[in-house]
């Protein structure tokens, strides 16, 4: 296997735009950025949650007869409803904003070394949600064929016009998260440090933002990281953000949306089909978290990076790094 890597465009024009941090600073300017996203996120749903509460009927009987906990009940149906997640979903433009505006104003960086690039973008990003949808679908046909996942038939609870809503949700929160792991945060840190590590530094805070999801465990988290490592690749291989941003949301949204399978530990009602994971099979469905947190998963990404590092880049230069380059300056 070649674990080269050529450095992509991306990294080279940030360099010459401004010089990398040390490793302490570039994780307490991410944090910083991460909760600056949190606020105007929080801000952008408060229209949509005031609305959600007092059209709930359950909230509002409680909140006018004092009753605390049918009050924390409705609060919590509310919070884990498919309108409150579609709220989440398209906050996520916040997160967009927020990166782009960081690193044009403060990094002096220009918007293709975040990986928007025009060049074939409407190629890459069909690409990206074929290959996508068909990696997440391979862990699907493991659990189905071990008998760990049933696919039950059309879901109860299918309705074409919220799936849509969905897709548009997913297609902002996929390209989100790349932009702020992928376009800013591993493309930062290459400016002053290895490839590699960069690499990894990324897939480690990626998998660290979904610690307070439920179900996580030991394996859902290496899974996380596993997919925050195949998607670095991806977009290093690509030269742009169009198709690991495809992927990212196809991914979730076939978890959720089309098979009715917890997307890292978050339950959607409206999906196409019904699933249920065996009892005895969480190893490799997952469980509670979904099939993030299985062994499936963990299968058909390490079989997706292996795939991606024998692929020729598309974006890269000359310069190049292996996992057996220096130790990064620190």
């Amino acid at each position: 296997m070649n674990f080269r890597l050529e450095t992509p465009e991306a990294v080279v024009k940030a360099r010459e735009a401004q010089k990398g941090m040390n490793w302490f600073l570039e994780i307490l300017v991410f944090g910083l950025i991460f909760f600056a996203v949190s606020i105007v996120e929080s801000i952008l749903m408060i229209p949509g949650m005031l609305l959600a509460a007092f059209s709930n009927p359950d909230f509002v009987a409680a909140s006018l007869s004092g009753d605390e906990a049918a009050l924390n009940g409705a609060l919590d149906a509310m919070v884990n409803s498919d309108s409150v997640t579609l709220l989440m979903l398209f906050a996520n433009l916040a997160m967009i904003g927020v990166v782009m505006l960081f690193c044009k104003a403060l990094q002096k960086r220009k918007m293709n070394t975040l990986g928007f690039v025009k060049k074939n973008m409407g190629r890459e990003y069909l690409k990206g949600l074929g290959f996508g949808f068909l990696l997440f679908s391979a862990a699907v046909l493991i659990c189905v064929v071990t008998g760990t996942l049933k696919i039950e038939g059309i879901s109860p609870g299918f309705t074409p016009g919220i799936i849509l809503l969905f897709a548009l949700g997913f297609l902002i929160q996929g390209m989100a998260e790349e932009v702020l792991c992928r376009g800013y945060f591993l493309v930062s840190c290459a400016r002053r440090h290895s490839l590699w590590a960069a690499v990894l530094a990324n897939s480690l805070l990626f998998a660290a933002l979904h610690l307070a999801n439920d179900g996580i465990s030991p394996l859902a988290f290496v899974n996380l990281t596993l997919f925050g490592v195949f998607a670095s690749v991806y977009f290093i291989k690509s030269g742009n953000i169009w198709g690991v941003g495809a992927l990212h949301s196809i991914w979730n949204l076939a978890q959720g949306n089309i098979y009715g399978i917890r997307v890292s530990g978050i339950v959607t009602e409206c999906s196409v089909f019904a699933s249920a994971p065996s009892e005895g099979g969480f190893l490799l469905n997952g469980g509670a978290f979904g099939l993030e947190g299985g062994l499936a998963v963990t299968i058909v990404l390490l079989a997706g990076t292996c795939f991606l590092l024998r692929k020729s880049p598309e974006g890269g230069l000359p310069e190049t790094e292996t996992l057996e380059a220096e130790e990064p300056e620190v």
